[in-house]
């Protein structure tokens, strides 16, 4: 049987000159020279010129009716390009290969979007996707996601990690949002749910006594998507035992700095900066802050209590109110009216009634060196107040949020990071930041209940359990989250060892005896017979690697991902199935389901698939 190849494209070089080789792949260009046919032909690998003589006839008339995309196996020899023909640009751009023999594998019917497009719609590539990853940008991004994960296990089986996989078919035990539910057809009326994390089983392998566990798991959340979230995704997830958040944190943070370092080249700061939850909400508004933009919220509202001017006085009189400014250096002199305008908009997405602002043209002149609407509604010394507060200078523009604290938080922190891009404020440099000391529970302001800032697994603050009954809304935990560049990468925590402390943090959430054992009997059991301290930590592969390829979304790093709309384009996922299957599941659709064409998603327009920052 005929070999099809001796070589890949990129192996073909200087040392073969004279050599004769058999490469295959695509046929990328064809070009057609005054009688002589180049072929510019592409594999895994790389790109390969294969010249074609008309003195070779089979070879020629082959290669007169190839055409992009076609599937060629090409006989050839290889010499040196002629003088002024060196392509410095390619690997093999010092040779080419002078055909002796093609075969056309297989034809290519025209393909709906060339290759070296730039505009392609989202809609298109995800439904050609096979197509799309032929791409040499592509290509790239799927064999650096193969690198990372590559090092990732290197290192961990180095620091002693044992791979060990967890199932996909487990119990409903919800995580915060909506699982995918799996109807049994054994057990009639049961469900498996497809796992949000291996969060418990993790656990179970630290009571069985691995001490050092890592996975690259698949993982499966029900909820809307974004740029950074899809239905399925990977994560790398880690759990460790007898070891402190400090000693996982430097270990983790000595991990992703390697991979920063050998993947990219770029030196991560060290160590990484560390800030608590309470200071990131007040300095940014947000638990995972972009520290590359050099912009900051500053709490007013003390000053605020007293003036007239309700718009500022009510949320600072308020118990859940803030109010706060962002000090934009030389903005008034940066920003026209229109983008000033444009932002009363941009966060009002955010729940903010309005955006105030002041200009400050020459401060000295107190009150009437500045530009504002505000200023009528607020007394002198308020408004000195304000600006020696913030350090205000000539030339600056400040704006303001007054509101609920969440709205304030919000609609600033986002603020903050438009008009940094806008006027090109973020420094090139990456910013990573390890946020800690989150609170143990939030308040759920509807229900008047309270729910966990992470999950209902994670360890108080050893010195803070006491207070688990008597004051839940002042704990502390152990959490910590990696961020980068503004993006949560990972998010750990040390969990809870002890049955007593697991019980008593299940009653904070108004989780009863019943429901506890009903939902997580198994954990409880397994936490009586000897389970060790023990944290972990898990990763967002897709969206390191959608950070290190410097795509806008996690759908480029994801080989066949789905839409906004979370179907999938090329194999018109998800579908409606014949009766027989249901009958089997023991499911019945109501009508209104049952006469439901599926959605179809093929036509999607691009500006739909929303990659906002996050």
């Amino acid at each position: 049987m005929k070999k099809l190849r001796s070589h890949n494209c990129e192996q073909v070089n200087e040392s073969l000159i004279g050599d004769t080789v058999s490469v295959s792949g695509w046929v990328q260009r064809r070009r057609d020279h005054g009688g002589v046919i180049f072929i510019d032909l592409r594999d895994a690998s790389g790109l390969l010129q294969v010249v074609v003589d008309p003195d070779v006839t089979d070879a020629f008339a082959v290669a007169d009716t190839v055409r992009n995309e076609h599937v060629l196996s090409v006989s050839a020899k290889v010499r040196a390009r002629p003088e002024g023909t060196v392509n410095p640009d390619l690997p093999t751009g010092m040779v080419e290969v002078y055909a002796s023999e093609i075969e056309v594998l297989n034809r290519a019917e025209p393909i709906p979007f060339q290759l070296d497009e730039d505009d392609v719609s989202e809609a298109v590539r995800l439904k050609y996707r096979y197509l799309d990853l032929r791409r040499e940008n592509m290509q790239q991004i799927f064999r650096l996601r193969s690198g990372v994960t590559k090092y990732f296990r290197d290192f961990l089986e180095d620091e002693g990690f044992v791979d060990i996989e967890t199932p996909i078919l487990t119990r409903s035990t919800p995580e915060g949002a909506r699982d995918y539910l799996v109807p049994s057809r054994v057990h009639a009326g049961e469900f498996f749910a497809l796992p949000q994390s291996p969060q418990l089983f993790k656990q179970l392998l630290m009571v069985a006594g691995f001490e050092r566990y890592y996975q690259i798991a698949r993982c499966f959340r029900d909820e809307d998507l974004r740029a950074d979230r899809q239905p399925e995704f990977t994560q790398l997830d880690v759990e460790t035992s007898f070891m402190n958040e400090d000693e996982i944190m430097q270990m983790m943070e000595d991990m992703i700095a390697g991979l920063f370092r050998e993947k990219l080249g770029v030196e991560l700061v060290s160590p990484f900066p560390r800030m608590t939850y309470a200071e990131s909400m007040e300095k940014y508004g947000i638990d995972r802050p972009d520290l590359r933009i050099d912009l900051t919220l500053i709490s007013i509202t003390d000053l605020l209590k007293d003036v007239e001017f309700k718009v500022f006085s009510g949320p600072a009189n308020a118990p859940d109110g803030r109010v706060a400014a962002m000090l934009v250096p030389q903005g008034s002199k940066k920003l026209s009216r229109q983008q000033i305008d444009s932002y009363a908009d941009y966060v009002a997405n955010y729940g903010a009634k309005g955006l105030a602002y002041v200009k400050v043209n020459d401060l000295a002149k107190g009150r009437d060196g500045l530009q504002s609407p505000i200023l009528k509604f607020l007394p002198d010394e308020v408004i000195d107040s304000i600006m020696q507060r913030i350090g205000a200078a000539d030339g600056d523009i400040v704006f303001f949020g007054a509101d609920k604290a969440a709205v304030v938080n919000d609609a600033l922190a986002a603020l903050r990071v438009k008009v940094g891009h806008d006027l090109d404020m973020a420094s090139d440099l990456w910013a990573p930041l390890w946020v800690v000391d989150f609170p143990m529970f939030e308040k759920d302001q509807e229900s008047q209940r309270w729910d966990s800032l992470h999950h209902p697994f994670t360890a108080p603050k050893v010195d803070q359990v006491a207070q688990l009954d008597s004051d839940p809304g002042s704990v502390l935990s152990r959490a910590y989250d990696m961020v980068l560049n503004g993006t949560e990468i990972g998010g750990g925590s040390i969990r809870i060892h002890q049955k007593d402390v697991q019980r008593t943090v299940f009653t904070v959430l108004g989780i009863d005896d019943r429901e506890a054992e009903e939902k997580f009997g198994f954990l409880l059991e397994a936490l009586k017979y000897g389970a060790p301290p023990h944290g972990g930590i898990a990763f967002g592969l897709d969206r390191i690697v959608a950070m290190m390829s410097g795509v806008a979304s996690i759908r480029d790093v994801i080989a066949f991902p789905k839409t906004q709309r979370a179907s999938c384009l090329l194999t018109e996922a998800p579908s409606v199935v014949d009766s027989r299957q249901l009958s089997d599941l023991h499911i019945r659709l109501r009508a209104s389901a049952q006469n439901k064409a599926p959605a179809d998603d093929t036509n999607l327009p691009a500006d739909q698939v929303k990659t906002p920052i996050t």
